[in-house]
């Protein structure tokens, strides 16, 4: 692939942008026109004048497949998450005419036919004829206003998002057993533990919107206080994070109410959680959570989970409003408020390099005596640079050589954000050198886990660069490093990470092991024992950690979140932070570096949700609905199946034991027996008779059952061999699998259409979302039915009130 090796290969920016130009001529060139390569180029060129003139020139032509193939790349474009250009395309869209301006000439023109046609109206015919005429020319402007309306919805992400939720919703097979086994393995009072598990439900059912393991342990779940009740009421925004048409309602509970005062916690964490579930998305939340923020009176908690909520709903988006609100609370210099303040507005300006906003956070921060807003600042200023690559180069030096370690550690994630997956070799050895040389612990450890996000898209090499620092004496590089390979090798199952990794479980250090835990389920997510056989050590390893009642609380705490990633989103999603196509993914790179900062603030961890993608295969029709269609895949169904679930395990029921006899009461028996023997003498030889004839029978029919046990036991065998060979037959060299699928990362290469099927795919890839063209259109199309509660906009019904008492008379007594 061109583009592919264009991205990987061709390091300068400059130079990458004139080859990807070059690819453009050529890809129109072809015989049949590649307007899918085509319009990544562009993308990768943001240029959205040209996608949104080649999606209008698909939709415009009359063609049907043409017009499938347009909803087709405007899907793939929707799945980069580059909201802002996602924006630009979709207002540079052809407008239909109920959406264009009008204009004075053709008014005055249209208002003289108008007259004319008065005058003419005793002649009669012309009239009739011109509205005949001009019917035609709305039919088609309607056509065309449904097409384009259907492609500013595509592009908008609401469409990808509500079939996603659809899709993990009716796939959801959370084993429910494990949690509750994590549950009670966990010390009741321990405060970190019980957050952790709080967590990995949030985890485990991120997107299903099932909160059953909530609703079942509500008292268990009301110890948590303070920030540990923050955090677990925006692990409800986890569980129903995409359910954008009905959040409020989901979160109306623990919301802020005008007139009634609440826990600050709940109500802060509840913001935070609408922020997680519209992130990237946040068009019809910003104004509300604007609102919160202004109304927190100066409560921090409130203040603090606004502005996380604002950050991630209008992630990307540029607004100069959002940015001057943050600002206000971060010139407030409250340490928690100012954190998070300062950390969105690194997330609303993200990608945009906005040199105002950089000179005020910089100097900000060099003005501020709290660490907290420092460290806040320092990674907001890393987002802003996001993708620049060496435009970044001038604030990562100038970070690089701050005085303060904090900006230092943020000039490391500002390298890992400018240069996220593009394997910059320069990048690497700046990285590597601030491993080895600077004086805090937390920047080598921040230069180690950067290295991950460089060579996302080359995961195969981040083992070999890291394998000497993994044997570094300074726990903090270790650390590092597993995190590193974590990252760039998420989803992969790679051995080479697996081998680095394993024995670091064994570590001395109690972080490390909870770093090695949480990379291992990073890179293993998915893996069945079929393909891996040690999938099944790995998740005996998590469980043995979280039930040793001696083992650091450090190490439990990745175990139980370790283990919770192996099976997140109710086993239905892969951690990828690039798209089907190879390119980045913006969410998900923003979501794991906010996550790495759970190491300084445990609710930074919620970022995790972003890195989440569903493993699905969806085949949409040109109405944008789910037909029913089968697809199959050309392996044995084990090989990329749903993991066993944990089974109960029974006590087996206790035998009975054959009772000891001493040797004293054995003596004092044969002495009471001496005496009785001369009158037993005759009795005994009548009785050894008796027995003789007795075991000679006895041998005689043991003999006869011998042999039909034999028989019975021959045949039993062969029944036995005959079920294990039918169990081998019976599993079929192919699966079938429905519309819509679960598809595997590594299961995609195995999957076609079904041989006759009604539908072909535009897409040569089967994976994601892929638009079908239907060979019989004239047919009855069949629909998958939707299922997912939280996809519509549900109304709040109010409780019905009691009907009032019969008429009674009051007499007293």
């Amino acid at each position: 692939d061109p583009r592919g090796g264009s991205q990987s290969l061709v390091t300068k920016r400059a130079f990458r942008n004139k080859v990807l130009k070059v690819l453009v001529e050529m890809y129109r060139q072809l015989e049949i026109p590649d307007y899918q390569h085509v319009s990544q180029c562009w993308m990768l060129l943001e240029d959205s004048t040209a996608v949104a003139g080649l999606l209008g020139e698909l939709v415009q032509s009359g063609d049907v497949d043409q017009e499938i193939m347009a909803y087709q790349i405007a899907f793939d474009l929707c799945e980069s998450d580059m909201q802002h250009f996602l924006g630009e395309v979709r207002n540079a869209l052809p407008k239909p005419l109920d959406e264009k301006p009008v204009d004075p000439e053709s008014m005055t023109e249209a208002m003289m036919g108008a007259e004319a046609g008065e005058a003419g109206a005793e002649a009669g015919g012309d009239t009739e004829m011109k509205e005949a005429a001009a019917e035609p020319v709305s039919a088609a402007e309607k056509d065309l206003a449904s097409k384009v309306a259907k492609l500013k919805e595509i592009l908008t992400g609401e469409t990808s998002i509500g079939i996603n939720l659809e899709f993990l919703y009716r796939n959801n097979k959370t084993d429910m057993l494990l949690l509750n086994n994590i549950k009670a393995s966990i010390e009741a009072r321990n405060a970190v533990t019980h957050q952790a598990t709080v967590f990995a439900n949030a985890v485990m059912h991120c997107g299903t919107t099932v909160d059953t393991f909530v609703t079942e342990n509500m008292d268990w779940l009301k110890r948590a206080t303070n920030w540990a009740k923050f955090s677990a009421t925006a692990c409800v925004g986890m569980m129903h994070k995409g359910c954008i048409n009905n959040s409020r309602n989901v979160m109306k509970e623990y919301l802020p109410k005008p007139g009634i005062s609440s826990s600050p916690f709940s109500e802060g964490g509840a913001l935070y959680a609408l922020g997680l579930i519209h992130a990237n998305h946040g068009e019809g939340i910003l104004k509300y959570l604007s609102e919160a923020l202004r109304n927190a009176n100066n409560n921090e908690t409130i203040q603090h989970g606004a502005c996380l909520g604002l950050g991630l709903a209008g992630m990307a988006s540029g607004n100069e409003e959002l940015y001057e609100d943050l600002r206000v609370v971060l010139f407030s210099d409250n340490a928690v408020a100012g954190e998070a303040a300062g950390l969105a507005m690194g997330l609303v300006m993200l990608g945009t390099s906005s040199e105002r906003a950089l000179e005020e956070m910089l100097a900000y921060a060099h003005e501020t005596q709290h660490e907290k807003i420092i460290r806040g600042l320092a990674i907001g200023m890393a987002l802003i640079m996001y993708g620049k690559e060496e435009s970044a180069d001038t604030l990562i030096e100038q970070m690089c050589r701050d005085k303060d370690p904090i900006l230092r550690y943020g000039g490391m994630y500002t390298i890992a954000l400018a240069y996220s997956g593009t394997g910059n070799n320069s990048a690497i050895r700046r990285l590597l050198h601030s491993a080895v040389s600077d004086v805090s612990d937390d920047v080598r450890r921040a230069a180690v886990t950067c290295l991950g996000f460089v060579l996302t898209t080359i995961p195969e090499q981040c083992p070999r660069v890291v394998s000497l620092l993994a044997e570094s004496y300074n726990p903090h590089v270790r650390y590092g490093s597993t995190m590193a390979v974590g990252i760039a090798c998420a989803g992969t199952g790679l051995q080479e990470a697996i081998d680095l990794l394993e024995p670091m479980t064994k570590d001395a250090t109690d972080f490390v092991r909870q770093g090695a835990m949480l990379a291992l389920s990073m890179v293993m997510i998915q893996e069945t024992e079929a393909r891996s056989p040690k999938v099944k050590d790995i998740r005996a390893l998590f469980e043995g950690v979280i039930k040793d009642k001696h083992e650091d609380v450090m190490a439990k705490f990745g175990a139980i979140i370790a283990s919770s990633i192996l099976d997140a989103g109710g086993r239905n999603v892969t951690i990828s932070l690039t798209t089907k196509n190879g390119h980045k993914k913006m969410t998900a790179i923003v979501g794991m570096a906010v996550f790495c900062q759970y190491w300084y603030w445990f609710p930074l961890a919620h970022f995790l949700s972003g890195c989440f993608q569903p493993t699905c295969l969806i085949g949409l029709n040109k109405d944008l609905k789910m037909p029913a269609v089968d697809f199959v895949s050309h392996t044995k169904p084990s090989m990329f199946d749903y993991p066993p679930m944990t089974e109960v395990k029974t006590i087996a029921a206790a035998t009975k034991v054959a009772t000891a006899i001493l040797s004293t009461t054995a003596k004092t028996k044969a002495r009471k027996g001496g005496k009785k023997e001369e009158e037993g003498e005759k009795m005994e030889v009548v009785k050894e008779e008796a027995a003789k004839e007795g075991a000679e029978k006895a041998d005689a029919m043991a003999e006869d059952s011998d042999v039909k046990t034999g028989d019975k036991k021959e045949e039993g065998e062969k029944k036995e061999g005959e079920g294990k060979d039918a169990k081998k037959e019976k599993e079929p060299s192919t699966t079938t699998l429905s519309n819509p699928a679960r598809v595997l990362p590594m299961q995609k290469k195995y999957v076609t259409m079904q041989a006759g099927s009604r539908y072909e795919p535009v897409s040569k890839k089967l994976w994601g979302v892929v638009l079908l063209r239907d060979t019989k259109p004239g047919e009855v199309v069949e629909l998958v039915e939707a299922t997912v509660p939280a996809t519509v906009q549900i109304a709040v019904k109010e409780e019905e009130e009691p009907p009032p008492p019969e008429p009674f008379e009051y007499t007293e007594t």
